[in-house]
């Protein structure tokens, strides 16, 4: 179905990048005020779309009007609309944080690198175009550079360093690649290269496999899967909070990407190639959330421990992918939208705590008692209730739709093994964190910490009030998840709504 609205959340970040550098010449109240009704404008068409999404079929905007594959497309399917709809969310409660804190002050275009960095994350969820995935990709990762460095500062610039190198190796192996795949198959749309994968020859089989596990390596570079995610906890405590936040969508990037490319590519249609990836993804899921339990655990400060749990987040998605079946990408979905925003809350919260701290910032060891310990402390246990994945809030919810999806797998024992340890070393390292920064008290009385600033506290608790809301809402959410799941299984329909979308005549 052609359709004008694959194209639109896309294109309104790139035009609020744009009013919002020309806002540079009124002042920074401007830029704020024009980036603020960008992103909410954003959630409002976002909101839309995933109507849209949800009573049609796949929607296919040819740009220039060339035919697929030989032309560019973006695609709206609910999965694409959801993705776009959760950014959207996560951006405006991020940018009411930034803004309260005024930690945009800092330095220079904030504004118009967060209006890019939405251009970026928006491009790369509707893109239909393995190479226009890539450049996506470079245009979220360019803007997330100079977000990521807001402010400055050694630590912030070291763990910036390894965030960069890192994502050039990535961007480098990503052309390698697609060039492989377009030497074999003659296209980058993927629709098309799903139409011609059960065609490769058996002497091509071997590279093509070689080049679609190239491709999971760059993937798993953005979303931080073992061992290519020393980068993600220097990188995430030591940004803003703020950015921190909303860099909680960009590791969910990379799943995204395995389950578009990969998930459709190499799904039934492509013959001896089918699932080349699915059981290398189940036990990387494990490790890397084995791991980053035993990083929370180990973990000096609030920030860093929030940084790994993101992490554990991601590779408890990883292993509801490697299920490979629809009923795990359901439960998936639906963890996947409580861990984005109750981890980017969770930066908001150790923000705030360390502010109220002073020199001790969110470092975890005894200090003087701190200004509104009562409300932090309060706010503390719920989220590390949600984060953690205790009932009755949406992690808890979202963990036992996964590991009931896994129920008959041949690696059932291994995965609910690695779930409930990491899940045990997750909840005891909350516990003994709460319990040192709002019950162990040194005998300085001193604090010299900055009073709460209520509108930041607010703009953290409603954003941890959406775990609840998923919880009453489970319902339809789930509901919205099984359709998501049910028409991605059915890799032919977009295929053929991509390849059999005919240009508009204008007649």
């Amino acid at each position: 179905m052609n359709s004008i609205w694959p194209v639109l959340p896309v294109l309104l970040p790139l035009l609020g990048a744009i009013l919002t550098l020309f806002a540079r010449l009124g002042g920074l109240q401007w830029q704020r005020a024009v980036n603020l009704s960008m992103t909410a404008a954003l959630l409002l068409l976002t909101s839309q779309t995933l109507l849209v999404a949800g009573a049609n079929e796949q929607q296919v905007y040819l740009l220039g009007n060339w035919l697929a594959p030989f032309g560019i497309v973006l695609v709206l399917d609910p999965l694409s609309a959801l993705m776009v709809l959760l950014t959207a969310v996560l951006a405006l409660f991020a940018l009411l944080y930034a803004i309260s804190q005024a930690s945009d002050e800092r330095g220079e275009h904030f504004h118009v690198l967060y209006q890019l960095q939405l251009f970026g994350l928006n491009g790369a969820f509707m893109t239909g175009d393995l190479f226009n995935l890539f450049v996506f990709f470079e245009v979220l990762l360019l803007a997330s550079y100079g977000l990521l460095l807001h402010g400055g500062g050694r630590l912030r610039t070291k763990g910036g360093l390894h965030y960069v190198v890192i994502n050039l190796v990535g961007s480098s192996l990503f052309l390698f690649a697609v060039g492989t795949l377009y030497g074999i198959l003659g296209t980058l749309n993927i629709a098309d290269l799903a139409a011609k994968m059960a065609t490769v020859g058996a002497d091509d089989q071997g590279i093509v496999a070689a080049a679609s596990l190239l491709l999971l390596v760059v993937f798993g570079i953005k979303a931080a899967v073992f061992p290519l995610y020393l980068w993600l906890p220097g990188a995430y405590a030591h940004t803003s909070a703020a950015v921190a936040a909303l860099f909680a969508i960009m590791t969910k990037v990379g799943l995204y990407a395995i389950i578009r490319v990969h998930g459709t590519l190499f799904s039934e249609q492509a013959g001896a190639l089918e699932g080349v990836h699915i059981d290398l993804l189940l036990w990387l899921g494990m490790l890397t959330l084995v791991l980053a339990a035993f990083g929370v655990f180990a973990g000096r400060g609030l920030k860093e421990q929030a940084a790994f749990l993101v992490l554990a987040s991601v590779a408890t998605l990883l292993i509801g992918i490697g299920l490979n079946t629809e009923q795990a990408l359901s439960a998936s979905l639906y963890y996947l939208i409580h861990s984005t925003l109750i981890g980017a809350a969770l930066f908001m919260l150790a923000d705030l705590i360390a502010l109220n701290r002073g020199s001790y910032a969110d470092r975890l060891r005894v200090a003087p008692p701190m200004a509104n310990a009562i409300l932090l402390g309060s706010v503390f246990i719920f989220a590390a209730i949600a984060i953690t994945g205790m009932p009755p809030l949406s992690g808890f919810f979202g963990k036992v739709l996964i590991l009931n999806s896994a129920l008959g797998h041949p690696l059932q024992v291994w995965v609910f093994s690695a779930v409930l340890l990491a899940s045990l070393l997750m909840m005891i390292a909350m516990a003994r964190s709460g319990s040192t920064l709002f019950y162990q008290k040194s005998n300085d009385t001193h604090n010299d910490g900055t009073t709460l600033n209520p509108t930041a506290a607010v703009v953290v608790m409603g954003l941890l009030l959406l775990s609840p809301a998923l919880v009453i809402t489970a319902g339809p959410v789930t509901e919205l998840t099984a359709q998501i799941a049910e028409q991605f299984s059915n890799s032919e329909s977009y295929i053929n709504a991509v390849l059999t979308q005919t240009a508009v005549t204008g007649k």
